[in-house]
């Protein structure tokens, strides 16, 4: 068999073996099919087989290896899969193999996020306390040379594939920054680069924590736990899950088992592939307890939305911001051949309350159900499924876990939507540190706010003096972030945002509504083991 062929009959044969997982479950969930319905899909495996060959013969131009390949990872099989349901999915092996690394957590490199614009390869943030960072390489350096060879032309892929490698290894590279008439060298002993899933935790408050948690990966519950026991003196919680995408069911199992009372319902898995499965705190929090707010918005999904949704459930937190995505199909895992991977949608979510997580997906376009919201239920719609809480408070499943306290992210103006396009803070802040002293109580005063509109005068940018009066507040806080980010590091930006972050400071006003939350969560509790003491019935 020559190579073409060979490669060929690989992939039609990784697609029978998708299909035949798929149709493995499928008939699981069903039941034993019948003869007709084994015969029919015998006979539309065949028809696929015929349609292939026929086009791998007749096909205007010689389809080379790499477009067989796409007809089927990039057409048949995500085809296929789509039609199931939106999160399904197949990862050839390079898509494969970088989730696998997201879920780990870590990497071998340098420890640097980069971007490319105007042709260049630009240092987005030198991660903390990696190579990168600990060499003193900035924010918005440019990378010239990898190992004394010019970048001209290179893109982030090839550049970030270069500066990867084994632990212990060294790598040369050249860096143009502003203010310094010569590129800057900088030899990088490449380490494991850990990724955390908190990005920031902070005493925001006296006795009160700030966590950001932005994905569940392996190691996610182990930082949150950590962050939570740092805080001294704990008076009260805010706990940021916007824009989390989720990530991995066990990490958010096992954050709320430190949250909530043992034995408590964290979130149940069904399905008709496999056994229901219902996931309980089995150590619990030892009676520790503190109110909590909880952050969400229409970017937190998945495992974000389980951790949401038993908090709400059990009056542990406050939920507060917007309704979230939705997203409540639990995927798993295969692992196929050649470093291909497939997930397979086999269970629902449900919260402890019964609520399903899962919006609507019929008859929706991706773009519509991913960036519209498509399929979203409205609060209190006649046909949404309605649960209590512990404590017998209203809440509502199928559409995403609706927040207790809903308020709206603020909206940017047509001024500030094109300084962000156009990136002008990023480039901004390390032309003003080069010229300028920075240190920890910087703050963006009239002088700054000259140069900075100095600065857009050399960009092209127009603006007007009522355009600045209305955008003065956002403009101070991404300048002072991205200044304090090149100068200190990504934990001094982040908190500087985070303590202008209007959204947050209305997060810290409703800590007194979680305590009475709290409160009443104990006193329903206490009521129900006295009637349950007494013989009494109880709901």
């Amino acid at each position: 068999m020559n190579p073409r062929a060979r490669r060929a009959f690989f992939t039609i044969a990784l697609f029978f073996t998708v299909c035949a997982i798929a149709g493995s479950l499928l008939q699981r969930r069903v039941g034993a099919q019948s003869a007709a319905d084994e015969g029919q899909l015998r006979d539309s495996l065949k028809a696929f087989t015929s349609v292939y060959a026929l086009v791998e013969q007749n096909y205007a131009e010689p389809i080379d290896g790499d477009r067989a390949d796409a007809a089927i990872y990039d057409g048949a099989i995500p085809g296929m899969l789509r039609v199931l349901d939106p999160h399904s999915s197949f990862h050839d092996p390079k898509d494969y193999a970088a989730m696998r690394e997201q879920q780990h957590g870590r990497y071998y490199g340098v420890g640097m996020g980069i971007i490319e614009e105007n042709s260049k390869i630009y240092v987005q943030e030198p991660f903390e306390n990696t190579p990168s960072f600990r060499a003193g390489i900035h924010p918005g350096d440019v990378i010239v040379a990898v190992n004394g060879t010019n970048t001209d032309g290179w893109t982030t892929e090839s550049v970030s594939k270069a500066l990867r490698g084994p632990k212990g290894t060294h790598v040369q590279v050249s860096m143009a920054r502003d203010g310094q008439a010569k590129p800057l060298a900088f030899d990088l002993v490449r380490d494991e680069i850990p990724n955390p899933s908190v990005d920031l935790k902070y005493e925001i408050r006296p006795g009160v924590g700030y966590i950001h948690l932005k994905v569940f990966q392996e190691t996610t519950a182990q930082e949150v736990i950590a962050a939570i026991d740092s805080f001294q003196n704990l008076h009260g919680l805010v706990l940021d899950l916007r824009g989390n995408p989720g990530g991995l069911v066990n990490q958010a199992v096992e954050i709320c088992d430190h949250l909530l009372a043992k034995g408590q319902p964290i979130v149940s898995q069904r399905g008709r592939a496999f056994p229901d499965e219902v996931y309980t705190a089995t150590h619990g929090n030892g009676g520790k307890a503190f109110p909590i707010v909880l952050m969400v918005n229409r970017g937190t999904a998945s495992a974000a939305e389980i951790v949401s949704g038993a908090l709400q459930d059990h009056d542990r937190a406050l939920i507060v911001g917007q309704t979230t995505f939705g997203k409540g199909l639990v995927q798993s895992v295969y692992n196929l051949s050649d470093g291909t991977g497939l997930l397979l949608t086999t269970y629902h979510y449900y919260t402890p309350a019964g609520r399903l997580i899962q919006r609507n997906y019929e008859g929706i376009s991706d773009y519509d159900y991913y960036f519209e919201r498509g399929g979203a239920l409205p609060a209190n719609a006649s046909n949404q499924e309605v649960k209590l809480t512990d404590s017998g408070r209203t809440v509502y499943g199928g559409g995403g876990i609706t927040p207790d306290e809903k308020f709206d992210a603020p909206k940017s103006n047509r001024f500030e939507d094109d300084l962000a396009a156009r990136d002008v803070f990023f480039h901004f802040a390390p032309a003003y540190v080069a010229s300028h002293t920075v240190d920890r109580n910087f703050e963006v005063n009239d002088a700054v706010l000259a140069d900075f509109k100095q600065y857009l005068g050399t960009q092209g940018v127009t603006w007007s003096e009522a355009d600045f009066n209305s955008s003065a507040d956002w403009m101070k806080d991404r300048i002072k972030d991205k200044i304090l980010t090149v100068e200190f590091g990504q934990t001094q930006g982040l908190k500087a945002h985070a303590d202008w972050d209007p959204e947050i400071q209305k997060a810290l006003t409703f800590l007194p509504e979680a305590q009475a939350l709290e409160d009443h969560a104990h006193k329903v509790e206490e009521e129900k083991a006295v009637a349950r003491a007494s013989g009494q019935p109880t709901s």
